[in-house]
């Protein structure tokens, strides 16, 4: 393949304009931000799951105890109506009023017994609704950091992408004016060899693969004529000849 000079140094400019696009799309997909989301998200996702357990046992808790306050009413409006039928003489018969008297010490017992549970899953209760208060709160502050943090990768990307839109304006421009089939084989290699498909030689090394050339090679080069297109022999780039190549 043939190419004029200007043609193919100009190449080294697409080049270095691909470049700069790879590094850019590297530093798209490295922002910090990311890793830092990523974590934050995961530690929200274990937060909400300990949040929704404390909001859980507070609902369950809250059952509990109506339960348990429904239980000492009633045994409180059993033991109210025993002793106002003690109270009330209506009951004559001494084995009667034993019996009647032993219930509401009885029914005395079983209150005290169930207002130690009402007290007893209160407490719990309460602890549950101060964990999910602080849960929320931790769930806040966490959410927070992740709006800021998502808010910095979205400026990142903004300016990012804003110089990705104008270096690929530039290579447009660029490789324009290129010769079509030497762009194309450019680019054939440029996927092949990592993202860079062409390569200053420079004092008589490969800039492409930072290989020196054998001398048999070096001499090959210096005969071709200057609008011949060259190729590096250890890793096949194109090879643009400069003043400083060494020849």
């Amino acid at each position: 393949m043939n190419a004029e000079p200007a043609d193919q140094i100009r190449l080294l400019d697409v080049q270095a304009l691909d470049v700069r696009l790879q590094q850019l799309a590297h530093k798209r997909r490295s922002l910090p931000e990311h890793a830092e989301i990523e974590s934050l998200t995961k530690d929200l996702t274990q937060l909400r799951d300990l949040l929704v357990a404390a909001q859980t046992e507070e609902s369950d808790t809250a059952r509990e105890q109506t339960k348990a306050e429904q239980d000492v009413d009633q045994v409180r409006q059993r033991a109210a109506r025993d002793q106002q039928r003690l109270d009330s003489g209506a009951v004559s018969s001494p084995k009667d009023l034993e019996n009647l008297q032993k219930e509401i010490v009885s029914l005395a017992k079983r209150q005290g017994d169930l207002e130690d549970i009402v007290l007893e899953v209160m407490e719990r209760r309460e602890s549950a609704q101060e964990r999910a208060a602080e849960l929320t709160e931790r769930v806040g502050a966490v959410q927070g950091k992740i709006d800021d943090a998502t808010a910095r990768r979205v400026a990142a990307f903004e300016e990012i992408d804003g110089e990705a839109a104008t270096v690929t304006k530039e290579r447009e421009v660029v490789s324009g004016a290129v010769p079509a089939e030497l762009l194309k084989l450019y680019d054939k290699l440029r996927q092949q060899q990592g993202g860079i498909g062409a390569a200053k030689l420079y004092a008589r090394s490969c800039q492409g693969c930072r290989q020196e050339l054998a001398i048999t090679e070096l001499n090959e080069i210096r005969k071709a004529a200057s609008d011949t297109v060259v190729r590096c022999e250890n890793c096949g780039r194109i090879l643009v000849r400069t003043s400083e190549s060494g020849l």
